[in-house]
Formats: C-alpha cells, structure tokens, sequence
C-alpha cells in the first residue's frame, strides 16, 4: 500500500496537508490512523472525511460490527491513497463464531477481564485464535483482499498470550511480509516527554513490551514509535495534544487517533464528544499549520 500511495505522488500528499510550494525541506513521514472504522455510522462517516481531505493516512476497522460489510464498501474509493488495517476486537461487541469461554452470552467481555486472562494465562486461546481468523475472513470478504495492516482495539492484539495467537494465525495464512503490525509501545523517556496521558500509555508499554522483536523474528515489520493516548478529556487543548503527540517521534513512527460524528455515536459509545472534537480539529486549518511547520507528511505504511 505504502509503494501504490508514493506512486499517487506525495506532491499531491504535500498539497492536501499544507506542505504546497515548500522546498529544500527535510520531509517526515509519519502514520496517523483512525481507528474504529465501521464501529458505527457517525464514526465512519468522520473518518471517510478525514480520509478524503488527506488529514489522516490509514484506518483499521471492526469487522466483527454489524455495519461492516456496508461500510466496507466505502473506502474503495480511497483504495491506493490511505492503509486500511483490520481493528482486532475482543472487548467490543459480539464475536463472529461461538465462543463459549469467552463470550458464553455472545457478547465479548471488557478490558479488564482480557487483560486479567492474558497475565494470568487463562485466556481460551484456542478460541481467540478462531476469532481472528473469522476478523480476518470478514475483512476479505468485505474487501477482496488481506488487511494492510493489524492492530487491535485497546491494543489487545500485543496482550501476552493473545500476540502469539495473532502471530500464529497470520503466519499460518502465509502473511508474513505481507502486511504490518502495530507495536503500541514506546520508550518511557519518550512518553513521559509528552506530557499527555502518560499512565495510560506507559502501562500499554508494560503489556506489550516485546511485542515488536516478536512480530519481527516472526518476519512482520512494525511501526517504530507510537503516540496517541488521550485522556478523552472535553477540557484539554486538542492543539497542544497532537503537538504533543510528534514529540520525541521514532524513525517509523504511528500516531492513532479517534475522530468521529457525534450523532450516529450516541449511545454506542462512551468517548462520542471526544471523538467529535477530534474530528473538528483534524479538519481544521490549525492541523494543516501543524503538519507543515513540523514538515511532515502522512504516510499509510511505516518506513
């Protein structure tokens, strides 16, 4: 995807995110990805938005949500121009297949109970395992091909335990150096630099510490650096965040986000304000200036 979206031409890439008529300018590729994809209608429809402006360069989806295969229909015409990845969901919704350990009532516990299973290894891994590969066949079918990418919803995909199922399942399919994986750690100087959700994001590191050396030794490449925890707070100044996020950013470095619309959302999910503001600032003039003062360019692949 990467190759096909530098064909498109970054040129094009620079005009859409402010960088037009710069020059002899060292240029930075990072990944901005919203995740949630097909989550709901309100947050699809924000992101398609977002996708369509150039203001972010990847999102990774929810197959296990009912609107999936709709929605999925969508992003064709972004096909070449951002990554689409599969969002792993095993705290949200409802599982594609019988899970009778897991999810004996059909619907998929919080994360809470995932983490406890992942660090105490009773985790029914076997069926875990299942359930990818349904995610998977799902994001085929909808699409005609393999994900670009994998991460996970609330990072479960680099739980221990659980990474090796991912590792495993896509390994089995042949998809090794086919596609990349989202590393969610980074280095505690690093998070602690930025100032913005710092607990939450130095605990993420904790789980998934090794994640990537595995996913490499497993011949997956992986972003290197990570940013994008956010505190879902209404009160904090977005700017200031998202400036915070490109602080001490590593040489492959993802940036996530979770922008959406806010009426479709209500009910369905807990952060649909927050969502809403990220959505305004990703579009706004303020985001481009961003963008081209720090000179860089959004990029559906780490390098």
């Amino acid at each position: 995807m990467g190759v096909r979206l530098y064909a498109f031409g970054r040129a094009c890439l620079s005009r859409a995110i402010g960088l037009g008529g710069v020059t002899g300018m060292a240029v930075r590729t990072i990944v901005l990805c919203a995740d949630d994809y097909a989550m709901n209608e309100g947050v699809s429809r924000g992101i398609l938005a977002l996708a369509q402006m150039g203001r972010i360069s990847a999102t990774s989806a929810m197959t296990n949500a009912p609107g999936w295969p709709e929605l999925a229909k969508r992003l064709d015409p972004l096909a070449g121009r951002i990554g689409t990845g599969l969002h792993l969901t095993l705290t949200w919704g409802g599982p594609l297949g019988a899970m009778p350990q897991l999810a004996p009532g059909g619907r998929l516990p919080g994360l809470r109970a995932v983490v406890e299973g992942s660090l105490s290894g009773r985790l029914p891994l076997g069926e875990v395992a299942d359930e990818i590969g349904r995610q998977l066949d799902a994001f085929r079918q909808a699409t005609g091909r393999e994900p670009d990418f994998v991460d996970g919803h609330q990072h479960v995909h680099a739980l221990p335990g659980i990474r090796q199922a991912v590792l495993g399942v896509l390994a089995a399919r042949g998809l090794a150096g086919r596609l990349w994986l989202r590393d969610p750690a980074d280095r505690p100087s690093a998070i602690i630099r930025r100032r913005v959700a710092a607990p939450k994001a130095l605990l993420v590191a904790a789980l998934s510490r090794g994640f990537g050396a595995q996913a490499g030794m497993a011949g997956f490449r992986t972003n290197r650096g990570f940013s994008g925890f956010s505190p879902f707070d209404p009160a904090r100044d977005l700017h200031r965040d998202f400036a915070a996020c490109l602080v001490a950013a590593g040489p492959a470095h993802l940036v996530m986000c979770h922008p959406g619309e806010i009426g479709a959302a209500e009910g369905l999910d807990e952060v649909v304000e927050a969502r809403r503001r990220e959505l305004d600032y990703l579009r706004s003039p303020a985001f481009g200036r961003l963008l081209a003062e720090r000179r860089i360019e959004l990029v559906p692949a780490p390098a």
